[in-house]
């Protein structure tokens, strides 16, 4: 008898907690909700961030602020969110720099089990672009000028580990050319002295650098991606420009802390899901250079483990760590 009391109030417990639970999410939001871009104002993070949060705002009735807290590639600000309640009031934008962190540095924070996934949102390739003074036209060709000049042609970066860095280091591996890496404390001064021409090279994202690749600031010679972007329609990819199987693609989700309530989740997922399909965002993030990208939670989830163990590789042949 005591043993079937003691498994009644555990089942009512459970009970209270679902309902609870439930209740929370049919209600919820009942205030702003805070969407951290843990990246500073103006890169492409900051960028999407404010697209999806804008849409979002509509769709939750709510105002969904973002908050942007930069510092350490992304890490302090993936970290105050992973501490924050697991209430659905405080959300995380991540992107490809959540796996690169993860292979590069320990983490204050588990990235396995400090979050739940809500949803994937879009991708963006890479593009390598050069200063329109460079006399290069193609991927060939500056592969060709690399060799013949090995360790002279510079290439910025937005700082050790950080996307523009690792994209890189993928393309010296693949080509085994020498190329030095010019670390700047973010992208936009990496970005400057690209267009300045004090830099060769760079693999930036391409919704950063499109503006000045259709203002004829730099000269883009391949994209990232699997095929190529509507944005560009003429540039190749750079793998079928001469390095193949070349693919580095930045990639944006939305995460809230490990914990938070399934039907808040759930709640955010579906309008998220709703938002993803409407030709109005997909039409925006094509003038950026991006694409939408849906997934469910459970294949965000393996997207992001796979995403963190080819990037686990590519940091470990180019002896790249924080630590």
């Amino acid at each position: 008898m005591p043993n079937l009391q003691a498994c009644l109030r555990l089942a009512l417990g459970l009970l209270l907690i679902f309902a609870t639970a439930a209740a929370s999410a049919q209600t919820y939001p009942t205030r702003p909700v805070k969407l951290v871009v843990p990246f500073a104002p103006g890169g492409s993070n900051d960028i999407f961030g404010r697209v999806i949060a804008a849409q979002l705002t509509d769709k939750l009735g709510q105002t969904v602020l973002v908050d942007n807290r930069a510092g350490a590639g992304g890490t302090v600000g993936t970290d105050m969110v992973a501490k924050s309640p697991a209430d659905g009031y405080t959300l995380l934008l991540i992107s490809a720099a959540y796996s690169m962190n993860a292979a590069i540095a320990k983490l204050p924070y588990d990235p396995v089990n400090a979050f739940t996934p809500i949803a994937m949102l879009g991708t963006g390739p890479s593009v390598l672009t050069v200063p329109a003074s460079l006399p290069v036209h193609s991927v060939k060709e500056l592969i060709d000028l690399a060799k013949s000049k090995p360790g002279q042609l510079n290439v910025g970066s937005a700082g050790i580990g950080s996307f523009q860095h690792l994209v890189t280091e993928l393309f010296k591996q693949m080509t085994a050319t020498d190329i030095q890496v010019v670390q700047y404390r973010g992208g936009g001064p990496a970005l400057t002295d690209l267009v300045a021409g004090r830099v060769d090279l760079s693999f930036g994202s391409l919704i950063q650098t499109l503006p000045f690749i259709k203002a004829g600031n730099l000269r883009a010679l391949g994209v990232g991606g699997r095929t190529r972007n509507a944005a560009l329609p003429d540039i190749p990819t750079i793998a079928e420009a001469g390095v193949p199987g070349y693919e580095a693609m930045n990639w944006w989700g939305m995460m809230a802390p490990a914990g938070t309530p399934a039907p808040i989740v759930a709640r955010l997922n579906q309008e998220l899901t709703g938002i993803l399909k409407s030709k109005e965002l997909s039409d925006r993030f094509a003038t950026e250079g991006a694409e939408v990208l849906q997934m469910s939670t459970a294949e965000f989830r393996a997207f992001v483990d796979s995403e963190t163990a080819k990037w686990v590789r590519v940091a470990k042949e180019g002896n790249i760590r924080l630590d």
